[in-house]
């Protein structure tokens, strides 16, 4: 990847950093296929990084793709060292355990790097296909998405916003989040469905001990319209098994019933310090321990059903005469559009008939 010299190192350092299917990566520096211009080459590789210092161990690694070149690549490791002896000649040479190496690979020019810095690994954003993520403002699901798209999953982020039992701040704080791991998935889109209406429907006719239950319903067959709708092939979830009281066996049994799309929920078996570990890791713990409160957790009931009956609860969610708010939620629908950057480029409302 050959990069100009008016775009920022640092910039660069965080595209590679945050781009799933690299493995590791290193500043390079180039020179043709003559020993004097590779001797310059390498003089440039080990004045900056971890050579800069001139203290502690090294090694030369030498590959030739180009079996032409004149030298064997144990003769290139002992010219190089000589090289590397001449710029720090406190560097002593350790070929079994060094604190340092110097890579040179012959090809079509001869390349010559320093120690790699490690990449996500994983599979390129979009090799495995279209998901929806739904994002809330917690800890778990940013980190089911930076999972997900691990994986090649390409993602839309889908928010159940309940204003004014749900503030302003909680929105924000959501697209923060999706600020934050759009990066990882390449750009992304934030869709937020207004929920207020669906949720009080629920809590006036739902069993109190239901109500999350219908809750995660009506939000998984709002998503799952809506994923048809954006040709997204799974729904993601940030659910782990056991985590709190909805998410038991038979309770994701019941919301996966509401979708005809696959459910993916790559925290499932976590625990929940290794999420945190993750969020760390990713950027997004100190956003989602904000205390801005989402709709799930302001509407759950003192004592929720843990284990229902699929047949029993299906046939209460049927009775609720929830898919008047749901086709409202669906044709009021607002869009974020975030760059690989994770800044807004762009925003609206949807009218009805541009989703159906």
């Amino acid at each position: 990847l050959k990069i100009g010299d008016d775009c920022p190192r640092e910039v660069v350092d965080t595209a590679l950093s945050t781009t799933f299917g690299i493995v590791g990566y290193s500043r390079s520096f180039s020179a043709p296929k003559e020993l004097e211009a590779i001797h310059e080459a390498a003089r440039e590789a080990i004045g900056e990084g971890p050579f800069a210092e001139g203290k502690g161990s090294f090694k030369v690694i030498s590959r030739r793709a180009d079996k032409s070149f004149p030298l064997t690549s144990y003769q290139l490791d002992v010219e190089l060292a000589k090289t590397v002896h001449e710029v720090h000649p406190d560097l002593t040479v350790d070929v079994k355990n060094p604190d340092l190496v110097l890579y040179c690979e012959i090809r079509d020019k001869a390349y010559l790097y320093t120690t790699q810095k490690k990449g996500l690994g994983g599979l390129p954003v979009g090799s495995a296909g279209k998901g929806l993520l739904l994002l809330s403002g917690g800890l778990d699901s940013p980190v089911a998405g930076f999972l997900a798209a691990k994986r090649g999953v390409k993602m839309d982020c889908l928010y159940f916003h309940a204003y004014p039992y749900t503030s302003d701040e909680a929105l924000e704080k959501v697209k923060t989040l999706a600020s934050l791991i759009a990066p990882y998935l390449q750009g992304t889109r934030l869709w937020v469905a207004h929920f207020t209406e669906a949720q009080l429907q629920i809590k006036r006719t739902a069993l109190e001990n239901e109500t999350t239950l219908m809750f995660r319903a009506a939000m998984m067959t709002l998503a799952n319209r809506h994923s048809e709708w954006t040709g997204s092939q799974c729904i993601i979830t940030g659910e782990a098994l056991s985590q709190v009281a909805s998410q038991t066996l038979e309770g994701l049994s019941f919301s996966d019933s509401f979708s005809e799309q696959l459910v993916l929920r790559p925290l499932i078996g976590m625990d929940k310090q290794e999420i945190m570990d993750l969020a760390r890791k990713i950027g997004t713990y100190e956003t989602s321990i904000l205390p801005y409160e989402d709709c799930c957790v302001l509407f759950s009931p003192k004592h929720p059903l843990t284990r229902p009956d699929k047949a029993v609860a299906t046939e209460h969610y049927n009775t609720m005469g929830i898919e008047p708010f749901i086709e409202e939620a669906l044709s009021n629908l607002e869009v974020f559009h975030f760059n690989e950057l994770g800044e807004i480029i762009e925003e609206n409302r949807p009218t009805p008939n541009r989703l159906f």
